[in-house]
């Protein structure tokens, strides 16, 4: 449910096009996802790989190139000072990491998240594949690398993706946020130890998604994995499930049982489209109010009025200007006020819809 930037937006489309160009060897020779993740990355997959020889190729030496580029600049931008500040801000960590209308983002939660020991990620995007056969010819191959390597400049530049468009796009050529989460998963400098596709009961338990007995989708993807170099530590997890978190959605799924048996986490919501300022959306607001033992969110995510300030402390980071214009009327001022009384940390680092240093805003509620 975010705004998504456009730079960003062409990105995911050609890394989406530029996936399907490698897949008749994804699905043939049954490739290891962790070399997946990181060929699409523009990272060299293992010397034994089916993927090695492609990235021995110029055109995957350019991509490889311009993702080094993109990714030293996000590093420097914007990642090594929210890094910092989480290392520094967030005193206390659950197991579980929930992000409500997160889409394919893994890249913000495990910058503020690091040791959470799994991750649920929600969004309306498809969950998508990376196995899927189909055939492009060298010349479509040639045009998608060129498509990336020209949005490479605006690649990143905010924290946030746009989902009227991405609905769009996620219809065309490789399907699904999957490829994104690998790319940042890749270049966070995770190792893939495994991914299958899973869906809900009506009571919350996970099932394998049985691809013979139905010709549904999968509403889920659960992908296993470790950091590079941590070979003895515990493994991590990461469950993205495509659902509606509107009231009537999470009554008739098993979304928020599945999240209750992990007991407390902690909480980001960000570029949320504002949506838990209503009432339609009020029973997943209760939710995170009920199981987040800290919460970071920027002013889309819970009105503060919907804060008992007798059980949260409250600390207040950047300015608050409100909203953008798309969302003017769910101005706070209940948040104004707070700000006021308050008063705020400076930050070095934006995200949400004010992504830039000197209007972003967010507030970190901790449960007393």
């Amino acid at each position: 449910m975010k705004k998504y930037s456009s730079g960003l937006l062409n990105f995911v489309l050609t890394v989406f096009l530029f996936v399907t160009l490698v897949t008749p060897a994804l699905a043939d020779d049954h490739v290891h996802p962790n070399d997946i993740a990181r060929f699409i990355a523009g990272l060299e997959p293992a010397a034994s790989s089916p993927l090695h020889k492609f990235a021995e190729t110029k055109n995957w030496k350019r991509h490889s190139a311009a993702f080094d580029k993109a990714w030293k600049n996000v590093e420097k931008a914007k990642l090594k000072e929210a890094r910092i500040w989480a290392r520094n801000s967030i005193s206390r960590s659950e197991d579980t990491m929930f992000y409500m209308f997160s889409g394919p983002d893994f890249l913000y939660a495990n910058t503020f998240f690091p040791k959470a020991k799994t991750y649920i990620l929600t969004g309306l995007e498809p969950v998508g594949q990376v196995s899927h056969v189909d055939k492009l010819s060298s010349r479509n191959m040639n045009y998608s690398l060129l498509q990336l390597r020209q949005s490479m400049n605006t690649v990143l530049n905010y924290s946030f993706f746009i989902t009227k468009r991405m609905k769009h796009e996620l219809r065309t050529g490789f399907k699904g946020t999957l490829p994104i989460m690998l790319v940042f998963m890749a270049r966070s400098g995770k190792v893939i130890e495994d991914i299958s596709f899973v869906t809900l009961n009506d009571d919350g338990t996970v099932v394998p998604f049985d691809e013979d007995a139905t010709k549904q989708t999968p509403r889920a993807v659960k992908v296993t994995f470790r950091s590079e170099g941590e070979k003895e530590a515990p493994l991590q997890t990461l469950y993205y499930f495509s659902t509606d978190l509107g009231n009537n959605g999470v009554k008739r799924s098993g979304f928020l049982k599945f999240c209750e048996s992990f007991g407390k986490g902690d909480s980001l919501v960000k570029s949320a489209s504002y949506l838990m300022h209503y009432g339609s959306f009020s029973t997943v607001r209760d939710f995170l109010l009920d199981h987040s033992s800290t919460l970071l969110q920027d002013d889309s995510g819970i009105p503060v009025r919907h804060f008992d300030l007798k059980q949260w402390d409250m600390k207040l980071h950047g300015r608050y200007k409100g909203p953008i214009s798309l969302f003017a009327k769910n101005y706070q001022r209940d948040l104004a006020r707070l700000y006021r009384k308050l008063g705020a940390e400076k930050v070095k680092f934006g995200i949400g819809y004010r992504w830039r240093v000197y209007e972003t805003n967010f507030l970190l509620a901790t449960k007393k």
